[in-house]
């Protein structure tokens, strides 16, 4: 399939749960050969959006679209050329990881030696040949999602949804999942991922669409998003309890308050603001600081990051919110 051409697209798409609105009008376009971010705070829409997708869901109005098929009137011949690994193991836990992937294989029209050919092929790719016999009961939890991982790409797919893929698991077991993926889209495959974590979607994705409460509120590169909050000031005082005079300040010179999470109401307090003033504003800022009695512990620009764009958009941060 030719990178760039578009494989996925959606038109208004709508999602609704009796009068609740899930998902407002969604618009999008994915090119083969990419990974797609999908973020969003709790309730945005995202883990809705790919069940769509995936043809789990059906909308309530709009459609959707993979390779030209609708996802509704087609869905069997989409289901042939999607993967779709969700939030929860869907391996069984009293099968061994070749059972699990010999009998996705199977119900995927492999003969039986094909199966188990394949799924052995599969396990030795993913590092996975030493725990082949083993119950999945007794992997870890990286393990787990490993498998899953592949379970989805026992028939490589055109497009393989992940629905937070590495949520609960080590930095190691991430790093490896990372790998994973981009090794997938080397060879082909489209991805598109849901995830809580800003630092995967900047790591992995090669466009991204935030949305919060069921609209799209931005989409494009993850550096193309984040330069629309400008650059970032990072201000850090002693006393937790001067959050606003700090503020006021630094929005005379320019900032804008973008808000943080919740701290120790004892520990020195970070403030962010998105900044386009130049380093020379830095002094008057202390200066105009010091005059109020504000102690500072640390004061320093920095690049824009997606993390701050999010949080400019939504108000709120993503990580630890679920999907």
């Amino acid at each position: 399939m030719e990178v760039g051409m578009t494989v996925l697209e959606t038109e208004a798409l709508t999602r609704r749960y009796g009068s609740h609105l899930v998902l407002d009008g969604l618009n999008l376009e994915v090119p083969a050969g990419r990974v797609h971010a999908l973020l969003g705070p709790n309730g945005s829409g995202k883990t809705t959006t790919v069940r769509m997708l995936a043809t789990l869901l059906r909308p309530t109005s709009g459609s959707a679209r993979i390779l030209g098929h609708d996802t509704v009137r087609e869905a069997a011949h989409v289901k042939r050329n999607i993967g779709f690994v969700g939030q929860y193991h869907a391996v069984d836990p009293r099968l061994t990881g070749t059972q699990n992937l010999t009998m996705v294989a199977r119900l995927n029209g492999y003969s039986a030696r094909g199966a188990r050919r394949h799924a052995d092929d599969l396990l030795e790719r993913f590092d996975l040949t030493d725990a082949a016999a083993r119950q999945v009961h007794t992997y870890s939890g990286g393990m787990r999602r490993r498998l899953d991982i592949v379970a989805g790409m026992v028939v490589r797919p055109a497009v393989l949804f992940l629905d937070e893929p590495t949520t609960g698991l080590d930095p190691h077991s991430r790093n490896e999942i990372y790998r994973y993926v981009r090794s997938f889209v080397e060879e082909g495959t489209t991805v598109v991922l849901t995830t809580q974590y800003l630092d995967e979607a900047e790591r992995l994705a090669d466009t991204v669409t935030i949305l919060d409460a069921g609209r799209v509120v931005a989409t494009g590169t993850p550096d193309a998003i984040a330069r629309t909050v400008g650059s970032g000031l990072d201000v850090v005082v002693l006393d937790p309890h001067r959050r606003g005079d700090v503020a006021a300040i630094v929005e005379r010179f320019g900032g804008r308050p973008v808000d943080s999470p919740a701290r120790d109401e004892n520990a020195p307090l970070r403030l962010t603001f998105g900044f386009d003033g130049e380093p020379a504003t830095l002094l008057p800022i202390l200066r105009a600081l010091d005059a109020e009695g504000i102690a500072v512990q640390d004061i320093g620009r920095r690049r824009a990051t997606l993390d701050d764009a999010f949080l400019a958009l939504t108000g709120r941060p993503t990580e630890g919110i679920p999907a």
